[in-house]
């Protein structure tokens, strides 16, 4: 009878043998994670901490190869954290890929078996580092011009990291390459709210929404790109020109106003100041605005053809007004419509509007010669 208990009692006590080296391999595998920590903490040598980390993966791939532990939520958290602070230390690009690569797979596992939280600690640990890993490949995806992958691993980590303007920005400009325009927009809109300055980002935003027939965001977003960046050229440019598409004319004139007092030197203020001025009738002052353009440069192509219309328009004026002189006015104002599109035509001759108007002045001249000179050249356009 006693041999019969001593039968019955050796297969437990080797089952008990064996639960227990399991849970030893555990118990390392949280010494090494202990080790590692105190290692972080002391600063130092990486080659120390990866030794560390060989140590206690050691043991989770034992406890990976046990019924029982292999679906313990502890085996994978642990193994997710030592694999994943493992690929930001490993100077070895293949050796840091293959840990992120355990890491992404652990995580994966603990989450899943993890059902209490028990090791939400660890879990919380080892996205951090895979989110860092994965920004790092993103990084040097982006300046690879890889832009479908950069995209792919930037957007996860500005997910979860909302208030980085930067990594909001690099994810905008990857949907941008991949031209997925409307996470491209969320990504702009984003990088804008959380603080960032640079006044390209406000203008690529205003672009898409204008290209998304949303003005009132477009001028919005200008504005607030020029409360940072005050008389900033390219913005300011930006601003008039779409305030003058959605026929704001009082703000341009009085935006353009204020910015001459700051960039004198500026022709496209100047004809942009012109342009309105004689949209409203008021040639005279046009005609001031575009002479201070061509002031800055002479051959500037738009002032000199605006130039002429002015010109035209103010002859015309002129022929309804009961003065004596209205005739020798009239002339001298073709004239220099017509000295202005000459100089325009010299530009840039093949623009037809040009042509035509410098056609109606000679045929208005009799000068036969120069309008069938210039209707040949119009047939040959």
């Amino acid at each position: 009878m006693k041999n019969y208990f001593k039968l019955l009692i050796f297969p437990a006590l080797l089952i008990s043998a064996k639960v227990s080296a399991q849970k030893s391999q555990i118990l390392i595998a949280r010494n090494a994670v202990g080790k590692l920590q105190a290692s972080i903490s002391n600063k130092e040598d990486e080659k120390k901490q990866l030794i560390i980390i060989t140590e206690g993966l050691k043991s989770t791939e034992s406890a990976e190869q046990d019924n029982k532990t292999k679906n313990w939520a502890e085996t994978w958290s642990i193994k997710s954290y030592l694999t994943s602070y493992a690929a930001l230390i490993d100077t070895d690009a293949a050796n840091s890929n293959k840990f992120y690569d355990l890491a992404v797979e652990a995580a994966k596992k603990a989450k899943g078996l993890d059902k209490y939280d028990d090791n939400s600690g660890l879990i919380k640990a080892s996205d951090h580092n895979i989110l860092i890993k994965k920004q790092e490949r993103g990084n040097s995806s982006f300046f690879n011009n890889e832009f479908k992958d950069a995209y792919s691993d930037l957007k996860e980590v500005s997910d979860n990291f909302p208030l980085d303007s930067t990594l909001a920005l690099n994810t905008a400009i990857c949907a941008l390459n991949i031209q997925n325009y409307t996470e491209a927009l969320n990504y702009f809109k984003r990088a804008k709210e959380n603080g960032i300055h640079n006044p390209a980002v406000f203008q690529k935003l205003a672009q898409m929404y204008i290209s998304k027939f949303d003005n009132e965001n477009a001028i919005k977003t200008l504005e607030d790109g020029l409360a940072i960046n005050p008389y900033h050229r390219f913005l300011t440019n930006d601003y008039i020109n779409l305030l003058l598409d959605t026929e704001k004319f009082d703000t341009a004139s009085t935006l353009i106003e204020n910015n001459l007092k700051v960039e004198k030197g500026n022709k496209l203020l100047y004809f942009l100041y012109g342009y309105l001025q004689q949209a409203n009738g008021n040639n005279s002052t046009a005609m001031l605005s575009f002479d201070k353009a061509l002031a800055t440069d002479q051959n500037y192509f738009d002032a000199l053809y605006q130039l002429s219309i002015a010109y035209i328009n103010s002859a015309n004026e002129v022929l309804v007004k009961n003065e004596a002189d209205k005739a020798v006015k009239y002339i001298a104002l073709i004239n220099r419509a017509q000295f202005a599109l000459q100089r325009a035509n010299d530009i840039n001759p093949n623009d037809k509007k040009t042509v035509q108007l410098l056609i109606d002045i000679y045929s208005h001249k009799n000068q036969t010669d120069k309008v069938l000179d210039l209707q040949k050249k119009l047939q040959e356009f």
